[in-house]
This record gives C-alpha cells, structure tokens and sequence, in this order.
C-alpha cells in the first residue's frame, strides 16, 4: 500500500499524537509499506521547535527506506491561547497545502489525516479524492468541542457554524476513527454513519516493560531514578508524566502534594503550558520533584519508579479526551488515581485498575493517594488488574495488525 499520513504533530515528539502517529508510520513501513508523512517540525509539548530542527520546509529521510517525511513551517505560540491556537493550526494547514496536493502525482491509496488539527482534514479529504484514493480521519481530541466546553472559543452562534461545518466534513471521509467506545458514539451524533466509524485506540509496546513487570510488587532494584532523585527506597512514589497542559486539571496538585502522608513523593514531569504556574504553586512543597520528559527508551523504567500514577483531568473534559498516558501507567502494573465523572469511559477503564474521584476536589484525590500509599496489597491488585487489561485490549502489535488488516479492506471496497 501507498499511505499518505497527514498531521501537525509527529515524531520525535515524545507524548501525545506525535508519538502515535511516528510509531504507526515506522510500523507500517516496516511491514513493507510505502509511507509518505506531511507535517511540521517538532515542538510540542514545550510550545518550541526542538533544537536541531527549522521552521522551513524539509525533505527528511530516514532509517527505513520506504518512509518519507516532509516538515512544513508553523507558527508556534509561546502562550498559547484560543485565538493563538487557532492561527497556529492554521498556519500549519496553509503550509503543507502544496506539499500534500503534490502528493497527488504519488497517488496514495488511503490518505490518513488526525485531528487534532481538523484544518488538515479538507486537504487530506481533497488530496484522496483527485488521487483516486481513500480518506481516513482518525480524532485523537475533538478539539473543537473541547474548545467551547472548555472555554477556549465563546459564542452560540459561532459554535453552531463551525460544528455544522465539521458535520459536513466528516461525513465525506471514507472511515472516521477514534480513541474510545465513547468517541465513537460522539463521531455517530455527528451523522457519520455507523459502517464508517471504527475503534482504533492508542496502544503501548508491552515488551518494553516486562523486566518491570516481572518485579511486581515491589519497585526495588529495578529503576535506577529513585536514586538519582535522592528518593529513599521507602517512600510511595506518585507520578504524574507527561503534558502539562489546559485539559489536565493539574493546578489541584499542588494542594494534593500538602495533604498526602510525609512518605509520600510526589514526581511531575513534563513540559507544556500550565508547567510554569504549577511550579509557582508547588514552591516550598519539599515532597515535590520536577521533571523534564524523559528519553523514550527509558519510558517503561521511568514509569516503574512509581508506586501509583497521577490522572487528573478537568470535569469538562471527561469524554471529549482519553488520555493517551493511560496505556504506559496500565502497562506498568502500578495503580491508577484519576479524576472522573462516574459513568464516563475513563472512569469505567480506570475503576478496575485504581481509583476514581470527583473531579477538581484535591482533598478526595489526596485520601485516594493515601489509601494506596497505606496498603501494597491494593496497589498490587489494582496494578496487575491493570496489566491484564493492557495485555488483552491495547498491546502494540495486536492493535497496529488489525489497523492494517482495515486499511487493506477500505482500498479493497469500490
């Protein structure tokens, strides 16, 4: 197959649809796959090109030979905001327009786009039609419902107009996919018909972490963080990695970290918006380390430093989102803490592999970081409960083979 992927953010970004889109596209054409990939050059989660790379357009080969990566300019906003936002997933649209239709002449089978950034998805749409191919949209973020509900973007009228157009849009791509069960219903209120919409849901590479794994229930000996922190080997470490950004509700953490039990550690790592003003919160917290994002070959150790994981999400962004760091915490058999509205999909995937609270209330998340740092027989249930999970719906080969087995069957359909 000829595959054309089409997205704003792509490796080496370390989280996020970046992440996934890289890994897909290096799968794929390890399969024996042509892969071509139009995006931007990488600066998320830290809202800054990455160094070594330019904001101009770019041929880039790699290491496997039948993948093609062509970078495109952007603007990249220092803070963003709503209308900052806006200009910056535009930019990038407009940038890569000419690159993507010269793309024609390759003649993709299927053209693949994500949203985020929905800009991309008429050139994708348009590209697949005179090319004779496919169209894909696959939603990581329905960003423009979770800018209005999280009030990114105001105004009746304007919402109005701009989920009519995304209507429109998505009912002309030959298959529309997302993340979760709940995602999908939300694609089939927008009219997408039902035949057309399928489940593709982030995954993680479960051998990457079966040294961790095999240690269970005791993190000793086997990452090496703790002692660069200067953790001690009895302290209950809970960690949050990975962006920092609006959705995450992260701001309650700061009260959390005062009302855990002094054995308890706290560990943030990431880059993003709210980082800053998190930091400002924390001063004088002295059971509190800050991270950068770590190197992804020590993902699966890093995460085992753990003893429990840190989920935090706003109210509103419930079920617009399921965040993709979910799979590396489930995969390291460590304990989940997550804020969520019961009945939502990621309270239900969470409730059978840690705990679940309401939303933007850090007394209810401290007592349920307490409660796990007080019993190692709880959070060696829950943690293997959640492995079990990650083994049976997200491991990387299992989701990436039947991605391809359908990609096979759309170009197949006339």
């Amino acid at each position: 197959m000829r595959i054309l992927i089409h997205g704003i953010n792509f490796s080496p970004e370390l989280t996020g649809i970046g992440k996934y889109s890289g890994e897909m596209a290096a799968w794929l054409a390890a399969q024996g796959h042509e892969v071509r990939v139009v995006t931007a050059p990488p600066y998320y989660p830290q809202w800054q090109l990455t160094e070594g790379y330019k904001n101009t357009w770019l041929r880039e080969s790699t290491q496997i030979a039948n993948l093609l990566i062509y970078r495109c300019p952007l603007w990249v906003p220092v803070k963003p905001s709503g209308l900052k936002r806006i200009v910056h997933l535009a930019s990038f649209a407009l940038s890569s327009f000419p690159i993507m239709l010269a793309q024609i002449l390759w003649k993709p089978h299927v053209v693949w786009v994500v949203e985020p950034a929905l800009f991309c998805a008429p050139q994708a749409w348009l590209v697949a039609c005179l090319s004779g191919g496919k169209s894909w949209l696959h939603i990581q973020d329905y960003e423009i419902d979770a800018a209005f509900d999280l009030g990114l973007l105001k105004g009746v009228f304007l919402r109005n107009t701009v989920a009519a157009g995304e209507r429109w849009l998505m009912r002309r791509f030959d298959r529309v996919s997302t993340i979760s069960q709940r995602m999908m219903a939300r694609a089939l209120t927008k009219v997408v018909a039902a035949e057309r919409v399928l489940l593709f849901p982030n995954w993680v590479d479960l051998s990457a972490f079966k040294v961790q794994q095999s240690s269970l229930p005791s993190t000793a000996g086997v990452s090496s963080y703790r002692a660069e922190l200067g953790i001690a080997d009895d302290a209950i470490v809970a960690l949050y990695s990975g962006n920092m950004g609006g959705k995450q509700g992260l701001e309650i953490l700061a009260e959390v970290a005062n009302l855990c039990k002094s054995k308890v550690v706290l560990v943030f790592c990431g880059q993003g918006a709210g980082r800053a003003d998190l930091m400002a919160l924390c001063q004088g917290s002295t059971n509190v380390r800050f991270l950068d994002l770590q190197p992804l070959a020590r993902l699966a150790e890093f995460l085992a430093m753990a003893d429990l994981h840190l989920l935090p999400q706003r109210a509103d962004a419930a079920d617009l989102v399921m965040p993709s760091k979910l799979t590396g915490m489930m995969a390291s058999a460590r304990p989940v803490v997550a804020t969520a509205q019961l009945g939502t999909e990621l309270a239900n995937v969470v409730a059978g592999c840690g705990l679940v609270v309401e939303p933007e209330n850090a007394l209810a998340f401290a007592e349920a970081i307490n409660k796990l740092a007080s019993s190692p027989e709880l959070r060696a249930e829950l943690g293997a409960a959640g492995l079990l999970y990650a083994q049976a719906h997200l491991d990387k080969a299992s989701v990436l083979a039947k991605f391809e087995a359908e990609l096979l069957k759309l170009i197949r359909e006339q």
